[in-house]
């Protein structure tokens, strides 16, 4: 009896470029895999907003894909995992998941010491939600969270690279140094990009627990679960990519990130603010 196969794309949004390092493992992990993702560079980052104002732009997001007829939605951004994953599970008919709940269970599964540490967008932080999954599950977990808030707009200004995000990166990180931490959330899908330059200035002996890599597991999980596999062979599966922002901005980093040279990147409004 020949598989059922599922060719519908999985659809990735994020407030930015971010999300392209979930897309980068997803790529990797699934290649058989159609790819649609959307980022919000107009609005972006989210992290320093109300929350509801970025329910709102997830909303708009969301709604965006389900008109291309995604089978599955990925809410590939911290902020908004946060703050709309819960309420957008409810009212699709989608699987839906964010990238909160694998990252901590990476970390825990990581930590010998029980100290983990989590950077991430103001937002993020504030919420308390990487703290909560993380102690729900081992109530004993030391917990040192710390905002970021200039690491985003480095990324998204294409200067991950640079001797400016460094300098940034590292007086940023500097309080976490003695915390003794053997393990660090990067608990924005943008930080990847700065991940050699968190390394160096954390120390080689901190675990960096990738939120967005882990997810994709998760997806893997649950494509299998709900029979959703694309069986397809084909050399080439459509990655299209959406920006409220600069295309050639998103193409720039994405090029780069994806190691793709011919993206497909177009613009597209979602409304004001």
């Amino acid at each position: 009896m020949s598989v059922l196969s599922n060719e519908r794309p999985i659809g990735f949004i994020d407030s930015g470029v971010g999300g392209l390092t979930v897309v980068k493992e997803a790529m990797r992990q699934l290649p058989n895999e159609e790819i649609l993702y959307l980022g919000d560079t107009a609005r972006c980052p989210y992290g320093p907003r109300p929350a509801e104002q970025v329910i709102e732009f997830t909303w708009q997001m969301t709604r965006f894909l389900l008109k291309k007829n995604i089978k599955m939605l990925v809410i590939a951004c911290n902020t908004a995992t946060a703050v709309a994953l819960d309420e957008i599970k409810k009212n699709v008919d989608i699987p839906v998941i964010g990238v909160i709940q694998p990252g901590s269970r990476a970390a825990l599964k990581a930590s010998e010491t029980g100290r983990v540490g989590i950077i991430g967008t103001s937002g993020t932080v504030k919420s308390g939600s990487y703290k909560h999954e993380l102690q729900e599950k081992a109530p004993d977990t030391y917990v040192s969270s710390l905002a970021c808030p200039k690491f985003v707009p480095i990324v998204e200004s294409n200067q991950f690279n640079s001797s400016v995000a460094k300098k940034i990166v590292s007086q940023t990180l500097a309080p976490l140094k003695k915390e003794k931490l053997d393990t660090l959330i990067l608990g924005c899908t943008h930080y990847p990009l700065l991940r050699p330059i968190i390394q160096n200035v954390i120390g080689q002996q901190v675990t960096l627990i990738d939120s967005g890599a882990e997810t994709v597991n998760d997806v893997s999980t649950l494509l299998d679960y709900f029979n959703l596999n694309n069986y397809e062979q084909s050399e080439i599966k459509a990655r299209t990519f959406y920006t409220t922002g600069s295309p050639k901005m998103f193409k720039d980093i994405a090029g780069e990130w994806l190691n793709i040279t011919n993206l497909n990147v177009s613009h597209i409004d979602l409304g004001g603010e």
